[in-house]
């Protein structure tokens, strides 16, 4: 009798004569291998009764096992130990001895009864025999090395063994193989073992043969989709679904070819495993075709007078954004019906033009989307793309009318000139089909691939400028100008909006913001130099923190804002008139220019000094803006002898002609009278009234032509108190635009020639 530490095991039967590894991660197992390999390196294997049990106790074990050599460790990663362990010969436990640290019994070894019979020997080839035909039932499954080394067993135990080990499949008939004393018996229950795993492999093989030659006649896909159906009815799910999907296709009222094309998905969609990444983007594509409305109608309000007070509420001013709407609701109300119109407004930031198409909206009474069009450079962003790639999805469009889930909302196209082109395609040449009203009522998205029709939406774009639209783009858009406010216009915007808006932002009491009109009037000319009233919005803000915090420390906020006061509130002035107070000069014109942002002014500096008759422009004039100094040059020197010049002093002196604010760069042919002027008061030594300022194209033989942006340059003067604007003649047509309140306080000479700008600007 010997005394073994004791490791149990878990589904495994290690049988003598086999070599097998052994992964060990239980405190007590790990205890009695240490125990183990600081001995003679043998330990016992047995099984644990239970699989269950994560601690077995002595009566859980069986009591025979087996006594194996440890050959091999390595340590694993999650603490655990796998052992290479080799069987060596069988024991039964007969006690159990008292240790805390691990189990550990007293065994005798069992002696097999090995008797060399005539039925040993037969049964011993009657093995060998089922051997043979369990591993051609079995196509390899016991491989051909392990088959070469059972041939040459010529111990029956050891043949025993090792087979029981390979073949033998449940782990009670292993125990009861193991636990055998008679080489007889044990052959016997080897053979019956081996037969049975042989019929089991017959039916099996038969199994497969006959679902091969079904699927080789051509019934994968019948068998695939019973089978599915199988599934479904068990799980009461799949056909459910498809049944659901089916009953909302039918609910979304398509067109009939829409429908036709969902279906057919559909149908595509039944036949496909739940799990296959394709059942995915079917299951998408066909949600996006039901989510979408296909005949879903707002009801256009037809009250002209409740829409114009809508209007009026939201926005100060606009009166040509305003007529427009009312003029489209009155032909709704006499046709009935009307293709959705594209409206473009184009003006500087901060006047109104993405907040008045919210108003639009309400006073038509539908929804409002809205899509920012500013660096958009993939086409695919418009038209979506196919669903073939990876995470498809729908263009931005066709989103929009998912999200107003209506067939007529107003969607806004914001900063449509802000559009750029790549490598990935032209997105402003995808909204040419969106913007044609004979082609907008079959626009196809690349996703969709079945067309939608947009003939009912009231289409609405913005933009800062018109230059940088590509021509086909600009012909389907009818342009709205929004040009910059006067300084009572902003006064009645900020009294009637802004304050408002303000104090409810700020927590502030109504009424909390007591400012006088001349309070803002200060804010307007000393913080702000602006079209729009953005900047105004801002510094009304910053008077409301300020309030907002004396109200929180316990303090008055009713003190009254005036024009003396303002600066207590926010800070130094920013921008000071500097137009009149500064004395009339030689050799600098005051001229008007056109920006993004709406109209400034701008200085023109003329230098004279020896030289050879040379030309030096600064300022980052560009291109045309040079052609126009050299041509005002040419004109002046033309035109000499009329103004007493002598014509020798060009070749002897040079002419510098700078703009002032070099950083920004200039560009553009209206400022070819003020560089003109400009230049002739420096030859002629004349100055230039301060009180005056020009805009106009000029030409070699002195003729002023017309330019653009006359309403937003005539305000940018007006701001600075210019009190008379010299303009081209053609131009007169354009002074009805231009506020009451500044006609009214200027002087507009109206210019056909240079001669005309020099009488009425050189003193």
């Amino acid at each position: 009798m010997a005394v073994y530490p004791v490791v149990p095991l878990r589904g495994l039967i290690v049988f003598p004569h086999t070599t097998i590894t052994i992964d060990v991660g239980r405190k007590k197992s790990l205890a009695a291998f240490t125990a183990a390999m600081q001995r003679d390196g043998q330990a016992l294997f047995c099984a644990q009764k239970e699989l269950s049990l994560p601690e077995p106790t002595a009566g859980d074990i069986r009591t025979c096992g087996t006594v194996c050599r440890i050959l091999q460790r390595i340590d694993l990663p999650n603490k655990n130990v796998r052992l290479l362990v080799q069987g060596l010969y069988r024991v039964k436990i007969k006690n159990f001895l008292p240790n805390e640290e691990f189990l550990e019994a007293e065994a005798d070894r069992i002696e097999i009864t090995n008797d060399d019979t005539v039925m040993t020997e037969a049964l011993f080839r009657k093995a060998r025999e089922l051997l043979a035909t369990f591993s051609v039932n079995t196509n390899g499954k016991i491989n051909k090395d392990v088959l070469a080394q059972l041939a040459e067993k010529n111990d029956p135990n050891e043949f025993i063994d090792l087979l029981s080990h390979l073949v033998v499949y449940h782990d009670s008939k292993k125990q009861e193989i193991l636990e055998i004393g008679d080489t007889e018996a044990r052959l016997t229950e080897l053979c019956n073992c081996l037969a049975n795993e042989i019929e089991i492999a017959k039916v099996d093989k038969k199994i497969a043969s006959d679902v091969k030659e079904s699927i080789d006649k051509g019934q994968k896909e019948f068998y695939l989709k019973e089978q599915m159906k199988a599934i479904s009815q068990e799980l009461g799910s799949g056909e459910d679904e498809i049944v659901e999907i089916e009953n909302k296709i039918k609910a979304a009222k398509m067109p009939k070819e829409v429908e036709e094309k969902a279906l057919k998905e559909l149908g595509r969609l039944a036949k496909m495993p739940a799990a296959s990444p394709d059942a995915s983007v079917s299951r998408s594509y066909i949600e996006w075709l039901t989510d979408l409305e296909w005949n879903e109608e707002t009801v256009d309000n037809k009250d002209l007078k409740r829409a114009r007070e809508i209007l009026d509420e939201d926005h100060f001013g606009l009166e040509k954004i305003k007529e427009r709407i009312l003029e489209y609701l009155a032909v709704i109300q006499l046709t009935g019906k009307i293709k959705g119109p594209i409206l473009c407004f184009v003006g500087p930031p901060g006047v109104g033009k993405t907040s008045i198409v919210r108003s639009i909206a309400r006073a038509l009474n539908r929804k409002y989307v809205r899509m920012s069009l500013g660096g958009v450079s993939d086409e695919a962003e418009i038209r979506g793309h196919r669903k073939t790639y990876v995470g498809s999805m729908p263009g931005k469009i066709i989103y929009l009318m998912k999200q107003a889930h209506c067939i007529n909302p107003v969607m806004l196209f914001d900063e449509i000139d802000k559009m750029s082109r790549d490598y990935k395609g032209d997105p402003s040449s995808a909204m040419l089909e969106v913007l044609d009203p004979e082609q907008n009522n079959s626009f196809v998205d690349h996703y969709l691939e079945v067309p939608f029709d947009l003939s009912k939406t009231l289409f609405v774009a913005t933009a800062n400028k018109l230059d940088s639209i590509p021509a086909p783009l600009l012909d389907r858009m009818e342009v709205i100008e929004l040009s910059g406010y006067t300084e009572e216009e902003k006064l009645s915007i900020a009294k009637d909006f802004l304050i408002k808006k303000e104090e409810e932002q700020n927590g502030l009491p109504v009424g909390s913001l007591n400012i006088t009109d001349n309070g803002i009037r200060k804010i307007i000319e000393s913080y702000t130099r602006e079209s729009g009233v953005r900047t105004l919005e801002r510094e009304l803000a910053k008077v409301c923190r300020k309030k907002a915090l004396a109200l929180v420390e316990g303090k008055d906020i009713n003190e009254k804002i005036t024009e003396k006061n303002v600066s207590d509130y926010l800070g130094v002035e920013i921008y000071k008139n500097d137009v009149i107070d500064t004395k009339d000069e030689v050799g600098t014109a005051t001229g008007l220019a056109w920006t993004a942002v709406g109209g400034v002014s701008l200085s023109v500096d003329v230098t004279l000094f020896d030289g050879k008759g040379e030309i030096l422009l600064t300022g980052m004039m560009g291109d045309v803006m040079k052609e126009s100094a050299r041509t005002a040059i040419s004109l002046v020197k033309s035109l000499s002898k009329d103004y007493g010049i002598n014509g020798e002093v060009f070749a002897k002196t040079d002419i510098h002609v700078h703009i002032p604010e070099g950083a920004i760069p200039k560009d553009g042919p209206s400022a070819g009278i003020t560089m003109a002027t400009a230049i002739m008061s420096a030859f002629t030594g004349r100055a230039v009234s301060k009180k005056v300022a020009m805009t106009g194209e000029v030409t070699l033989r002195g003729k002023v032509l017309p330019i653009g942006g006359l309403k937003e340059k005539t305000l940018a003067a007006f701001r600075v108190g210019i009190k008379k604007v010299i303009i081209p003649k053609d131009n007169e047509k354009d002074l009805q635009e231009i506020p009451k309140e500044v006609r009214d306080n200027m002087t507009f000479v109206l210019a056909e020639d240079i001669k005309t700008v020099f009488d009425n600007s050189l003193i």
